[in-house]
Parts: C-alpha cells; sequence; structure tokens
C-alpha cells in the first residue's frame, strides 16, 4: 500500500488536471492532491479562447477562479509559476527548478501540449504569435488595436476559429494552408468547400494551396513570401497550424512515447504509479485533443486512482467547429475506415455522411442549418473507444 501522506501530484491545471482533481474530490475528501502549474494556475476553458473576442472577453475576464479558490475549493495545494525539470519513477519523486524534490503517490502528467512552429526565414519570423494558453491570449488581444489585416498560417479547426471570431473586431483575416479547402482534415472535399464559402461571404480571405515561407519586418507590419511566389502584406500574424503533446519531460524519464505519452485504457503510463491525460497523451493509439475525451479520461482515471481500476470508454463524440458564420459540426471516420462520402446539400446547409462498405454509419459532417441532426447521427455511429 502506498503511504498514505504521500499526495496525487498533477502536472498541469488545465481542463485536464483541473477536471481530475474536481473528480477525485467528489470520490476522496481526503487524499492529499498537489498540482502543479508553470503559470498563474487560474481556472479557464482553454476552448474559448478561439471566440472570446466576438464576445468581448479578455484575458481576464476568462478567468473563472484563482489558483487560490480552486485550491480552497479542491482541499489541494496548487504550486503556481512552478516547473517540474523531471521525475524519477523508480522513486516516485520529481525535481523542480530550484533544485527541491517531491515524493508522490502517483504522478499524472496533463502537461498539454505545444503549438508546432513552422521553419519560417526573415527576421518577422520570431514575432509570429500563437495562441495556445491565456497568456498567449493576452499577448495576441494586446496587439490588435489598430489592426486590420491579419495572417493565420493553418486552416483547420484553430484557424478558422480564429478567422470567424476576428471578423467581430472588423479584422479582416486571410487564411493559409497548403491544403486544397479548409478543415482538410475534418471535412470532405464538397463540405469543405461549402464551409469555405460562407467564411468568405463573412469576409474570411482563404489562400488554399499555398504557405509562408518567410516574414520580414516592414515599417507598417510584415510582408510574407509564398511558396506560390506572390507575396502578402499584413499587420500581424497568427500561426494556428497545430499542437504538438507535451512528452518531453516522460521520455526523459524513460517512459514510451510515440505521437504523444503512450498509456493503457487506464490512462497508465509504461512506469509504475505514472498516469497521462489530456493533450499530452496517446491513448490506445489516439491522440485526440478534445474537450470530450478529456472529461470521459478524468472520470475514469479519478476512479482507479481511490482504487477502483476503470478503463476509459471514447463513445461517438463529434466535435463544434466554433465558426458562427458557418455552423459545423463534424464526427470523422476512424483513420483507415473503408467506405465513401455520401453529401446532400443545399443553400442553407449540407449533410456529409461516410457510410462504410457494409452500409453502416462511420461519420459525417453538417454544416448550416444541417447541424440539428447531430444527436440523430450520432447516435447512430460506433463507439471511438469501446
Amino acid at each position: 500500500m502506498p503511504h498514505p501522506d504521500l499526495p496525487i501530484l498533477i502536472l498541469g491545471t488545465g481542463l485536464a488536471g483541473y477536471n481530475l482533481a474536481r473528480e477525485i474530490r467528489k470520490l476522496d475528501k481526503t487524499v492529499p492532491l498537489v498540482l502543479v502549474s508553470r503559470d498563474a494556475a487560474p481556472f479557464y476553458s482553454k476552448p474559448m479562447l478561439s471566440n472570446a473576442l466576438a464576445g468581448g472577453k479578455t484575458a481576464e475576464s476568462l478567468v473563472m477562479k484563482s489558483a487560490e479558490r480552486m485550491a480552497e475549493e479542491l482541499g489541494a495545494r496548487i504550486l503556481a509559476h512552478t516547473q517540474v525539470t523531471a521525475f524519477d519513477a523508480a522513486a516516485r519523486q520529481v525535481t523542480f527548478t530550484n533544485g527541491q524534490q517531491l515524493a508522490y503517490r502517483d504522478l499524472v502528467l496533463a502537461v498539454g501540449a505545444d503549438p508546432i512552429r513552422l521553419p519560417l526565414d526573415g527576421d518577422g519570423a520570431t514575432d509570429v504569435l500563437s495562441v495556445n494558453d491565456l497568456d498567449d491570449f493576452a499577448r495576441f488581444s494586446a496587439r490588435l488595436d489598430g489592426v486590420q489585416r491579419i495572417a493565420i498560417l493553418g486552416g483547420g479547426l484553430i484557424g478558422c476559429e480564429f478567422a470567424n471570431d476576428l471578423l467581430a473586431r472588423s479584422i479582416a483575416p486571410t487564411v493559409l494552408d497548403p491544403a486544397p479547402w479548409p478543415l482538410g482534415r475534418l471535412l470532405p472535399e464538397a463540405a469543405g468547400h461549402w464551409f469555405q464559402q460562407r467564411l468568405e461571404a463573412a469576409g474570411v480571405r482563404f489562400r488554399m494551396g499555398t504557405a509562408a515561407r518567410s516574414v520580414a519586418r516592414r515599417a507598417d507590419g510584415y510582408r510574407l513570401e509564398l511558396d506560390d511566389g506572390s507575396q502578402l502584406d499584413v499587420d500581424l500574424v497568427l500561426s494556428a497550424v497545430g499542437l504538438r503533446p507535451r512528452s518531453g519531460i516522460a521520455a526523459a524519464a524513460g517512459l514510451a512515447t510515440q505521437r504523444g505519452i503512450v498509456v493503457d485504457r487506464r490512462l497508465a503510463a509504461s512506469a509504475p504509479h505514472v498516469y497521462a491525460i489530456g493533450d499530452c497523451a496517446e491513448v490506445d493509439g489516439l491522440s485526440l485533443p478534445f474537450v470530450m475525451p478529456i472529461m470521459q479520461q478524468v472520470r475514469a482515471l479519478a476512479q482507479t486512482l481511490v482504487g477502483t481500476p476503470t478503463d476509459v470508454r471514447y463513445p461517438a463524440m463529434p466535435v463544434l467547429v466554433k465558426t458562427p458564420a458557418a455552423p459545423t459540426v463534424v464526427a470523422p471516420p476512424a483513420a483507415g475506415t473503408d467506405g465513401a462520402w455520401q453529401v446532400a446539400d443545399d443553400r442553407d446547409g449540407l449533410t456529409a455522411r461516410f457510410v462504410a462498405a457494409d452500409g453502416s454509419l462511420r461519420g459525417f459532417a453538417l454544416l448550416g442549418s444541417a447541424t440539428g441532426g447531430k444527436q440523430a447521427l450520432a447516435a447512430q455511429l460506433p463507439a471511438t473507444l469501446g
């Protein structure tokens, strides 16, 4: 049995870390909890960052509760502005940047993911912004006064959400992506073009099939050199090309990592008493950086940590794309699924169904007025991880 005085130590205070602590407290009021955060550890909803401008939100108003309030509610110790440099899975202790060490009963890695940085040339490459947390959003929003033109690198979910949101500030965003249509990893071609047309009608500009090579500073902003030989002058550049799970600390400790920190159905990593959840975790081969998988993970892991070993299960989990100019809900088929998209569209909406060879529904995309059919179609899908 573990020493009763040693804490469950959670590295990370994002949605995964804080919601795990909440779930643990529902089941056990007394087990010691320690949470460690690189920042001030406020509780906020990260998904709200990409549609905060339209709601008139600031970084300060996005904070729901302070670290002090969360510590009180959770009966936990929260170490803000603190970084763990390494952990020893055999000794079951972590080491902080100041050299101090802390022993744990169980360690949960909820350290998230880092924005992918494009290999851009030019003296303005280091000025390219990305928004991955509240501090990033504060820096980004502080730069928007007087801005009229923004280049967004990446036409995926986050890039398109920010593009739509910037319209609320009367800013004309230009989205660049080498893919032939936006949301290329989520939507079939017909749906992607339908989506693009609606955002263009609202004021978003798309430069699909091209990418930035360099970013040069100019007196009035930046000049992008694109790989098709053209140039684009803007006031600000935002990168939204994707995230890379933070797996370095796990790899340095000898844990198995691939795309993320490799964990099994009980969220257990390849060393005893070490677990991973959220954007940093690769669960049974799946890396799903969305809220619904995180909530399934924290509920299962909380049960395991209080003594009831529980496998995580993923039901069908449609993704809501926060683009009011083109409302979209998508449940992409699992990679490698044999089948084909069937598309029906009209002026107000589009329905795309991915139908397998046996006739079963394996995925869908609903846009515009068709989004009302989400529940009916989701009920027909197999579980993502049964």
